[in-house]
């Protein structure tokens, strides 16, 4: 399978390439629509950093052109009943409001996203293809994360499917200060496969899916008793909380502008990364800064291509992990190995198994915790040192001291 991985959290710019005035005929139109945090995040100057470093190569035809045609309603709705899909995709005025947004404010991200798509088509479409799930869940992500395996939301949501920890954890996705699997985007996608599936053997029907996906099955259980039994989503529709509302009509949108986009001028990204990945299992502590030094790999692709580890650390000695590497560097790794793992120890493994609690003898510094009914001149006497000397050592000015306080006495 042809897996690459990048993290595109730089990638994901919300700059407008419209004319400033469409812009201001779309924001009004949309301002009062809802869209989950992944498809807003404002990373201007990260997509500019990532430029600096040459990720990105910007073809004369980045982006296309700079404005969409105008469709009339009825293309909008012939286009979507030709999309090859199981679940229900009708046209309304909310999902034109995010089609709108696509082509104009969320443009230049959609351009990026196409690139996005190409890296992760694979992953997603075999794991809904295992579990037998409808293939244009693979649009999923595009609102949930914007296509970013590094997306977290205020409310704690991680990852390309937006797992929360609790949720992750259930469907098998481990979760401490070094790992989180909620980021790998195969083990992620797995994940959520499995939870779509669970969650279509409840409702048996997609768009009620995808909305429990959003706000969950309690949220949607109740929206449910409150319409009456109604178990159609547009019937549901003012029952449900704002974001959910909008959760749909975006999957139908997403979904629209990821297969029409070239009828709206917009062109995919050029991306500069490794022809083709491997894994190498690693069972050994060992810091991914030891291996792009030795393999003279960057260490910003060596981190997208492995988006798990959260401080640059495998904890091999807890468990194997799967290291990802550019297919032209995993020969070299097993050549090297020893010398990788070696390399520069005592900067990048220097966790120390045990430590030792020197002595009152070794340390030359003797402490003497005081009782009831102590005395500086008692204490002084029992060591054989002066008054002085304690207050010194303890930076005491007069004779009163505390009971259950350490003092020094040398």
């Amino acid at each position: 399978m042809k897996q690459f991985f990048i993290s595109f959290i730089a990638l994901l710019s919300t700059v407008p390439v419209c004319a400033q005035h469409v812009k201001g005929e779309v924001d009004k139109q949309t301002e009062d629509i809802a869209l989950p945090e992944g498809m807003l995040s404002e990373t201007d100057s990260l997509y500019l950093d990532w430029i600096s470093k040459n990720y990105i190569k910007l073809g004369e035809n980045c982006v296309g052109e700079k404005s969409s045609p105008y469709v009339n309603d009825s293309v909008y709705m012939e286009r979507l009943q030709r999309i090859p899909a199981v679940i229900e995709m009708p046209y309304n005025a909310e999902v034109r409001k995010y089609i709108d947004m696509y082509t104009t404010r969320l443009r230049q991200k959609v351009a990026f996203m196409l690139s996005a798509n190409n890296f992760y088509m694979d992953i997603f479409e075999e794991a809904l293809d295992l579990y037998n799930l409808p293939l244009e869940l693979k649009y999923l992500p595009v609102i949930e994360s914007g296509l970013n395996p590094m997306a977290a939301s205020r409310q704690g949501a991680v990852g390309l499917w937006q797992f929360m920890l609790r949720t992750g954890k259930a469907y098998g996705l481990q979760s401490n200060s070094l790992v989180d699997e909620r980021r790998d985007p195969v083990k992620s996608t797995r994940a959520a496969a499995r939870y779509l599936k669970e969650l279509y053997d409840i409702y048996h029907d997609w768009n009620l899916v995808l909305a429990a996906y959003n706000c969950g099955p309690g949220t949607i259980n109740k929206a449910i008793r409150r319409a009456d039994g109604e178990k159609d989503f547009w019937k549901l529709y003012n029952f449900l909380p704002r974001e959910t509302r909008s959760y749909v009509p975006a999957f139908i949108a997403a979904n629209y502008i990821m297969t029409y986009y070239c009828e709206h001028n917009i062109s995919p990204m050029d991306m500069r990364m490794p022809e083709g990945t491997d894994t190498i299992h690693i069972s050994r502590p060992l810091h991914l800064k030891q291996v792009a030094e030795v393999c003279k790999i960057n260490i910003e692709q060596l981190r997208a291509l492995n988006p798990e580890f959260k401080t640059d650390v495998i904890p091999g000695n807890i468990q194997t992990y799967a290291l990802r590497l550019p297919n032209d560097k995993v020969s070299f790794f097993l050549e090297q190995e020893d010398s990788i793992y070696h390399y520069k120890q005592e900067v990048y493994n220097a966790r120390r198994k045990s430590v030792a609690v020197p002595s009152a003898s070794s340390s030359g510094k003797v402490y003497y915790k005081v009782r009831r009914g102590d005395t500086l001149g008692r204490i002084a006497s029992k060591y054989g040192v002066s008054v002085n000397q304690i207050k010194r050592l303890n930076g005491l000015k007069g004779a009163n001291i505390q009971v259950g306080k350490s003092l020094r006495i040398r």
